[in-house]
């Protein structure tokens, strides 16, 4: 596993007004924090994005459900419990996600993750609510942050100040995820809360922008889970005047949220389950984003392409045998141009150009690859075209030794 994952931890930060957060260790798994609660003082303003496994988890349905009656208005808080996904578990799965809303108090949002296939365990879960303390200081959010792990090595908590016009606002955010990591939603659980004011409608699309280019920009073994879930709370509590779409702020908020998001992306991807490389799918000169990012996300998720980044083979004729099947009609071979870009800052290994083969240098090669975040850039010819980044990592034989012994 990446070595440097431990740096990771956050020893401090900067929380927004308006929430607090709890955490405890109700039972739900053999050891740890495994449920979580926040609490909005002020009715919040939320929006959502969702699995696009038809296999939706009941907390994935209830969600929805609830963003649509209240138009994203007026919400509460989020409870999250891991430990158990929640997920094909039928009328009996619907009724317990509905009542951990209940016991948080409603309209509240829920999230689960764990193992597919099992009912809660809802006399814990009921306890455990009734008896949560909740705070406002970075242990309290590290904790929280902690409980709604699975596989994770690290909790991923990151929070920020920012100005939009005069007024200063503070984002938070935290999320889950180490496997079962694919778009559309990167198991993911993830959300973060601001106390600046955005009209739902504003926030809804400061957050599809943002998870586009961060959480459904990531892949770790491209199996997309039943219960990925982001969500997005603003509840106003610094003040200031509504952000919709048309506001000025809208803009500068958005570009915000959308690098906010991507570090959380990015940290899930560092924890992925057995990795060794962070790597950084970059696709320029496209004819569109989206032709870039289709891209971009075949190469991620090849499995000859991560084993080779495994094992630090200079294999690169797996990679432009990802773009040819990318089906990307504007892919044109001889225009196509590859090459390893070092870590370290020396000059990129240029591996085609143009649709011709370089002489390698399998030494410098090998040097870059032994770095633990790789760049692999590659050019579709179009000077001045859409570029779009994906964030992966490689497969190891730990991946299949945890995933061999998830259950057990």
């Amino acid at each position: 596993m990446l070595s440097s994952k431990a740096k990771f931890i956050p020893t401090s930060g900067s929380y927004p007004a308006g929430y607090s957060v709890g955490s405890t260790a109700c039972g739900i798994k053999k050891s740890g924090l495994d449920l979580m609660v926040l609490k909005s003082t002020l009715p919040a303003n939320a929006a959502g994005m969702f699995t696009m496994n038809k296999f939706k988890a009941a907390p994935v349905v209830v969600c929805k459900e609830i963003l649509e009656s209240t138009k994203g208005k007026g919400i509460q808080g989020i409870v999250v419990n891991s430990g158990c996904a929640n997920a094909v578990t039928g009328k009996d799965g619907l009724r317990d996600a509905n009542k951990m809303i209940d016991l948080v108090g409603r309209p509240s949002l829920v999230m689960s993750t764990g193992v597919i296939g099992q009912l809660l365990p809802m006399n814990k879960i009921e306890k455990g609510i009734e008896t949560i303390q909740l705070g406002q200081n970075h242990d309290d959010w590290l904790n929280a942050a902690k409980a709604i792990c699975t596989t994770d090595t690290f909790p991923k908590l990151v929070s920020k100040s920012f100005k939009v016009g005069s007024t200063v606002y503070n984002v938070a955010g935290m999320a889950k995820g180490a496997g079962m990591i694919h778009p559309n939603m990167a198991t993911m659980l993830s959300f973060f809360v601001t106390d600046a004011p955005v009209h739902p409608t504003a926030l809804k699309s400061i957050l599809k922008y943002a998870v586009d280019r961060s959480f459904n920009a990531i892949s770790v073994d491209g199996d997309m889970s039943t219960n990925d879930t982001i969500l997005a709370l603003a509840n106003g509590a610094a003040g200031g005047d509504l952000i919709t779409e048309d506001s000025e702020a809208f803009h500068t908020l958005k570009l915000i949220i959308a690098d906010f998001a991507k570090q959380l992306a990015q940290l899930v991807v560092r924890d992925g389950e057995g990795a060794t490389k962070f790597v950084t799918i970059s696709v320029t000169d496209a004819k569109s984003f989206e032709d870039a990012k289709q891209v971009a996300s075949t190469v991620a998720r090849s499995p000859l392409v991560k084993t080779a980044l495994n094992g630090e083979d200079a294999n690169w004729g797996r990679i432009l045998c990802a773009v040819g099947y990318s089906e990307v009609d504007s892919v044109i071979p001889e225009k196509t141009s590859v090459s390893f870009v070092p870590a370290d800052g020396s000059p990129e290994l240029k591996l085609l150009v143009n649709g011709e083969p370089q002489t390698i240098d399998e030494e410098e090669a090998s040097r870059i690859l032994s770095f633990e975040d790789l760049n692999i850039r590659i050019s579709l010819g179009i000077p001045g075209g859409a570029t779009a980044e994906y964030y992966t990592c490689d497969f190891s034989h730990d991946y299949i030794a945890i995933n061999a012994d998830y259950r057990s």
